[in-house]
């Protein structure tokens, strides 16, 4: 019987794209093998089956840093954010991969999370028009509301604006820290 459901998900498994995710299951009360990329049930105890696997990027081979400058230009003049910092962005978050999907979830060039873009209305955060639109459109918002604090509004971008008022400036998550610093470095050198 176990071969039942063994053999489909090996099959399925070992067709999977390296995009593929975390694979959990557990087993309900009446014996039902649930299989999922997101536990969401409370109360419940999930065993990871299956780790994605990870595709490190050279940082150096093939990225055309200039494939996207159009897009760039045309969604920075739409929400007045300077096409370099943009770019610098983009840069940082999906080294301009725009299939890149971030372990908590965040996806696309600008590597915005789901609820950030239903919220910006991306209906695809996979196509780089879209993607560089949301994540412009959130730049602005976040430049609006740090009153044009460009770090503040690069640690926001990277923890939430929430942790930003709450620390009353860049959070001390060494994430943070770092990314504002490797976005504030890109600017510099796209100026």
């Amino acid at each position: 019987m176990w071969y039942v459901i063994l053999v489909p998900l090996v099959v399925v498994l070992a067709f999977a794209s390296p995009a593929s995710a975390d694979i959990y299951k557990y087993v309900d009360a009446e014996g039902v093998l649930h299989l999922t990329n997101v536990p969401t049930q409370t109360g419940v105890k999930y065993t990871l089956i299956m780790r994605e696997k990870r595709v490190l990027l050279n940082r150096k081979l093939g990225v055309n840093i200039s494939q996207y400058d159009e897009l760039i230009r045309k969604a920075s003049g739409k929400y007045n954010v300077e096409p370099a910092l943009v770019k610098a962005i983009i840069k940082a978050e999906s080294n301009f991969n725009h299939r890149a999907v971030s372990r908590k979830g965040a996806k696309g060039l600008m590597q915005l999370m789901p609820a950030t873009a239903s919220y910006l209305q991306v209906q695809d955060s996979f196509h780089p028009e879209n993607n560089i639109e949301g994540g412009v459109k959130y730049v602005r918002y976040l430049l609006n509301f740090f009153n044009g604090n460009l770090p503040l509004a690069l640690a926001a971008y990277n923890a939430g604006e929430n942790a930003v008022v709450k620390y009353k400036g860049i959070p001390p998550y060494r994430e943070t820290q770092v990314y504002v610093q490797r976005v504030l470095n890109y600017l510099d050198k796209f100026r």
